[in-house]
């Protein structure tokens, strides 16, 4: 319904996941003390990456 600061910060750390970023420069980006927590967007990633949506929009460039 409406973009939201954390749904920015959301879609960063996925991006980002899914284009290879490393873990360790993904946590300091995004602040996160305990990398626990920006582990939770390779869960997101690897789900988005096996999306059917996902896969045909990336097969269209």
């Amino acid at each position: 319904d409406s973009i939201t600061p954390h749904s920015l910060r959301h879609t960063f750390a996925t991006l980002a996941t899914e284009r290879g970023a490393d873990l360790d420069d993904l946590q300091d980006a995004m602040g996160h003390a305990d990398p626990r927590t920006t582990r939770r967007y390779q869960r997101s990633a690897r789900r988005l990456e096996r999306d059917p949506a996902h896969l045909v929009a990336a097969a269209l460039g």
